[in-house]
């Protein structure tokens, strides 16, 4: 589970990035949030064989792309858009290695894990756009935060 450094720096990051969503965002962002670590938590907890497809994860990972194209129509945020692009770039991954068409699994996890690091990138800046908005919406009306 979280045996080696990268995961736990991984879900360390994870963690800090989806409180910030759930303390400064707004409900796009509290749902996406709470999505990424239930598949995140979820993904951690199955084991599968490593020398073959990852049919487990390449489910959790097709229901996250889901949830955010699902978004993307509903509450119309950029960066939800790339957040999509960088899930769809994971699942992707996974259909390569579960068509056989032999990709080097190195690659394929190198891959998998920059667009995961993106799309925490992403999810940080778009709840971090969605604040600084809702500030300057609360400063030109005179209210208070």
């Amino acid at each position: 589970m979280f045996d080696s450094i990268h995961v736990q720096i991984g879900m360390t990051l994870a963690v800090l990035v989806v409180g910030f969503m759930f303390i400064k965002g707004d409900e796009p962002e509290k749902v996406a949030g709470g999505f990424y670590m239930l598949i995140s938590l979820a993904g951690v907890f199955t084991e599968e064989i490593r020398d073959g497809p990852l049919w487990g994860r390449m489910a959790l990972d097709g229901l996250q792309l889901a949830v955010f194209v699902g978004l993307v129509v509903h509450s119309r945020r950029g960066w939800l858009v790339w957040a999509s692009a960088f899930q769809a770039l994971i699942v992707t991954g996974h259909v390569l290695v579960a068509a056989n068409l032999r990709p080097p699994l190195g690659a394929f996890a190198a891959m998998n894990n920059v667009s995961n690091y993106a799309v925490l990138v992403a999810m940080a800046v778009g709840t971090f756009w969605a604040w600084q908005d809702r500030r300057a919406a609360a400063m030109s009306s005179g209210g208070k935060l």
